[in-house]
């Protein structure tokens, strides 16, 4: 398909021609008219990618024409050229939604620059609105967030879904990995279900079971053959959680399935194929598990094919407006309350707290929020932006305490672990700081 050209609109036929030649060759497609009529009426048969209009034409002038092609397309650059005196004209216009406006006499070097930028940016929008029709109709709409780590995990499960490369997910408790996890598989076309495993939540008597099936009289017990979760899975998504807790034992048998694609019930010699994407996550250095010998290595690096990061709600505090009011929208509604609101100061202590829980944690809070209830967050330490030095490391100092006793349930000497402090000295900032453990443990 031919690339989009630039529409110019200059009624001076001679200026019109040389802004024509500097955009030819500087290899810029551009079609010319004389008024913003026959422009217009262009429209019906070509997009243009960016608009470049005299303010002054015959007919309609610049602004109007503005302001039409702004309700035809607000995304569509439209660039102003201004006369010696049309300058607060073309200031005017730039609030109207105008792209730019170039000061005649001007420079063909200017013209193109100007051009470039406004090309530049409707790119940017356009590559922009498809990425986002691609993700609701893929599902990654629950990815909530437009931080630039969040975007890029969009774009990176986008990209990588379709392809049924087996995926590692790494992030801290309550980051949202199984999130990431069924948005992969609903983007991937993968017509099977989307089997989640917990490999802590199951006892390891069980788990060869769960995980692989078995056959009626494999052990005492087995009454019936038992078709396990990896065979389940058949045609869609093997979502194993927490991997770093499945048993050592097992983990042979589970190479095998991601090398053979196949699987044997206990009790059974026959082989049975399995047609499933693997996406595992973990909330340790798995690499680091295995140089310790407490995890495979060879499972590490059959898994770790790619990875994806997920960052933790307190390094994308930007993204906590969004996802407190997809919470508080969804709470509503299962609560069938009315919607919740919040004040700037709410949302300000909302993004002071440290989210040791992650998403997880700020959704329990929506959930708090929308039936009327405290969150049940500490304020935050307000510090005059003029503070000295040390009353600001002071307030850090108190945050860091403050979650880091949240996150342990008010246990000093667990806070004191966390915390890489000796008990002793976690007891004396304690009383420096007027903090009591007493309210961060559960009544």
């Amino acid at each position: 398909m031919a690339e989009a050209p630039v529409f110019l609109i200059e009624d001076d036929a001679a200026v019109r021609k040389g802004c024509e030649q500097a955009l030819a060759i500087a290899d810029i497609p551009v079609r010319g008219f004389a008024d913003a009529e026959s422009m217009l009426a262009a429209l019906a048969t070509t997009r243009p990618a960016a608009v470049v209009s005299d303010i002054r034409l015959p007919g309609r002038d610049g602004l109007t024409l503005l302001r039409e092609l702004r309700q035809f397309d607000r995304e569509l650059p439209v660039l102003l050229v201004t006369g010696h005196g049309d300058v607060a004209m073309a200031v005017e216009a730039m609030r109207d939604g105008a792209h730019d406006f170039i000061e005649k006499p001007f420079p063909s070097e200017r013209l193109i620059a100007a051009v470039r930028s406004a090309l530049e940016k409707r790119a940017l929008l356009l590559e922009n609105r498809q990425l986002k029709a691609q993700l609701h109709a893929a599902g990654l709409s629950a990815l909530i967030g437009e931080t630039p780590a969040i975007q890029a995990i969009r774009q990176l499960i986008a990209t990588l879904a379709p392809t049924g490369v087996d995926i590692l997910i790494n992030g801290e408790t309550g980051s949202g990995k199984e999130v990431v996890a069924r948005a992969i598989h609903d983007a991937s076309g993968r017509r099977g279900p989307f089997v989640a495993v917990n490999c802590s939540a199951l006892p390891e008597s069980v788990f060869e079971s769960e995980l692989f099936g078995h056959e009626a009289g494999a052990f005492t017990g087995a009454g019936k053959r038992r078709v396990g979760r990896i065979e389940h899975a058949d045609g869609g998504t093997l979502f194993l959680d927490e991997i770093e807790s499945m048993p050592l034992a097992l983990q042979v048998k589970l190479l095998r399935v991601l090398q053979e694609r196949s699987v044997e019930r206990l009790g059974s010699n026959q082989s049975i194929a399995v047609d499933c994407r693997v996406v595992a996550a973990s909330k340790a250095d798995l690499k680091a598990l295995a140089d310790a010998g407490q995890f495979r290595a060879d499972i590490y690096y059959r898994l770790n094919v790619v990875s994806i990061d997920l960052p933790p709600l307190r390094e994308r505090r930007d993204d906590i407006p969004l996802l407190i009011a997809a919470f508080l929208q969804e709470a509503a509604q299962r609560y069938q309350r009315p919607p919740a609101s919040w004040t700037p100061a709410d949302l300000a202590r909302w993004q002071a707290h440290d989210w040791p829980g992650n998403v997880r944690e700020l959704k329990n809070v929506a959930n708090r929020w929308a039936l009327g209830l405290p969150d049940g967050l500490a304020s935050p330490v307000s510090v005059p932006a003029a503070s000295s030095l040390s009353a600001q490391v002071d307030a850090a100092e108190r945050r860091a305490i403050e979650a880091a006793l949240q996150a342990n349930a008010g246990n000093v000497a667990q806070a004191a672990e966390a915390l890489q402090v000796p008990k002793k000295t976690l007891y004396d900032k304690l009383t420096r700081h007027g903090i009591s453990a007493e309210n961060f443990r559960a009544h």
